[in-house]
Order: structure tokens, then sequence, then C-alpha cells
């Protein structure tokens, strides 16, 4: 299963298109919208995935892609990282085709502290992470303090029983 765009997607793009500059990575780019979005700005844009075929499918498209889980197989560092990463707590009814674009972890956040913890080798001496996530999540401003990154919350946004947040984040 390959995650389609849906609001928390719309809501990343909008800032994509304002912060892409140099060597981008889109990490878990399922569809490639962030990728293909921010292909409009810079040339040097990676996506990857940690699902064969959403990698097959971004190729597909044009771009240039990798299999990864998270930065398993990532080398370079890059001026921006984009991330939608899967962000709800577990649900144990849901199938666990979707439950691994979705799930975070026991709690939602795990996935993005896994992140957290080794974005920064990842990123140039300018390099910036533009990540969305939801009230679901918990709180990811404590873990963004835990590891020493400045933030800023760049946009909010209601729909149906939750707020997505897009944060902007450098160390």
């Amino acid at each position: 299963m390959i995650y389609e765009p849906a609001e928390d997607s719309l809501l990343l793009q909008k800032h994509v298109k304002k912060y892409a500059k140099g060597k981008v990575l889109d990490l878990g780019s399922g569809s490639g919208i962030q990728a293909l979005t921010a292909l409009k700005k810079t040339k040097d844009v990676l996506a990857v995935d940690i699902n064969p075929k959403a990698v097959d499918t971004l190729r597909e498209k044009g771009l240039k892609a990798e299999v990864s889980d998270l930065f398993s197989n990532v080398k370079e560092k890059f001026d921006l990282i984009i991330f939608n990463p899967p962000y709800l707590p577990r649900d144990d009814e849901e199938p666990e085709d979707s439950a691994v674009i979705t799930t975070g972890g026991k709690e939602g956040y795990e996935v993005i502290e896994r992140f957290l913890q080794h974005a920064k080798k990842f990123l140039t001496s300018e390099g910036r992470i533009l990540l969305v996530c939801s009230s679901l999540t918990g709180d990811v401003e404590k873990l963004f303090k835990k590891y020493s990154y400045r933030f800023k919350k760049l946009e909010e946004e209601k729909i149906f029983f939750e707020r997505l947040f897009v944060y902007y984040l450098q160390s």
C-alpha cells in the first residue's frame, strides 16, 4: 500500500513550495507529492521510502528514489529534509498493510523520535527539516527539545477529530 496524498500532505506541500532549495531529501516519500513539488524548485531531490513498490512508482514518475528505512540507505547530507511520517498511535483494529503507513508506534511518536535521533547527521550546516504531525501524535515539541532542535510551528489546521501541524526544525 502506498500513502496517497491527504490533508497532511497538502498542508506540508504548501511549505515545501516555500522552503525547497539546494539538496532535498523526501523521507517516507509515499506517492512522491513532496519530492515532485521540491523538483519544481531544485533539481537535486532524493525520494526514499521503506516500501519497494512505492520506490518503483517514484522511479516511474522520474524521481531519483531508493528503498530505505528512515536513513538506513541514505549516505549524503541535505539542505532540506521533508518528512511526513506515520504519526498515529497504534490501533489494533487497523490492518497491517495500512498501519505501516499511518502508525508511528504504540503512542504515535516513536518513528518521529527515531528520525530525530539521526536526522542531524544528514543535514548540511544550514540544513532544515519540514515535518508534519498530528495532535494525536503526542508532545513532539518535547521531543524536539530532547534532541536539541530549534523549531517553530509554521501552520496548524483542524480536520475532523484532530489538528495537523507543520514544523520547521534546525539543529
